[in-house]
């Protein structure tokens, strides 16, 4: 398992529902939680990992040590949000180098699934209810830059052309499968979990 890049055909994949919990989803959860601390990062969708499911990982601390904070959402649902729209600097694991003023609502209240299989409610402000906002736009197929006001995006623009010729590289060299052959790969994953 490793972190795809922008701007790798998944991170675009709206994910599907989980439909079966099982010890082998629950060792995905536990790599992806690594991958997430490796990294330095707050959060990760499955589908920056190439898994095309509804499942993110999160610990708003960052730090492995506080193992009390990790949040793992199955299916997570916003329902509502509020309180107002706060810039705030993103970044993202799948887009190394690039760090951006991001507008969004305060508070979210959402309902997701745990590996326990249960559902639950929460209501959350600050920096877990952005981080939790990040995530769940991935596994819909949207990225923080696409949130970017004007001169975002005009900020973004070298550091995604970067990536794109990047990606187009390693596409070339066979390291990145080409649409048809990660189609049926998602396919067959799919078959597994939703």
């Amino acid at each position: 398992m490793k972190i795809v890049r922008y701007p790798h055909p998944i991170l675009s994949y709206k994910s599907k529902p989980v439909r079966r919990i099982d010890q082998g989803l629950r060792d995905i959860a536990a790599e992806m939680l690594e991958l997430m601390y490796q990294a330095q990062g707050v959060g990760l969708a499955a589908n920056q990992v190439g898994l095309p499911y509804q499942l993110l990982v999160m610990n708003p601390t960052g730090d492995p040590e506080q193992r009390e904070e990790e949040y793992v959402f199955i299916n997570p649902v916003i329902q509502k949000r509020g309180g107002g729209l706060t810039d705030f600097e993103e970044g993202c694991l799948s887009f190394p180098d690039l760090r951006l003023m991001i507008a969004r609502p305060e508070t979210v209240a959402f309902q997701a699934i745990g590996l326990d299989g249960r559902p639950a409610s929460y209501s959350w402000k600050g920096l877990k209810a952005r981080i939790i906002q990040h995530e769940t736009d991935h596994l819909h197929g949207q990225c923080f830059y696409q949130r970017a006001k004007f001169s975002g995006e005009l900020q973004a623009r070298p550091v995604l052309e970067s990536l794109a010729a990047e990606f187009d590289s390693d596409r070339r060299r066979g390291f990145v499968p080409g649409d048809a052959e990660l189609a049926a790969e998602i396919a067959e994953l799919e078959k597994k979990y939703c």
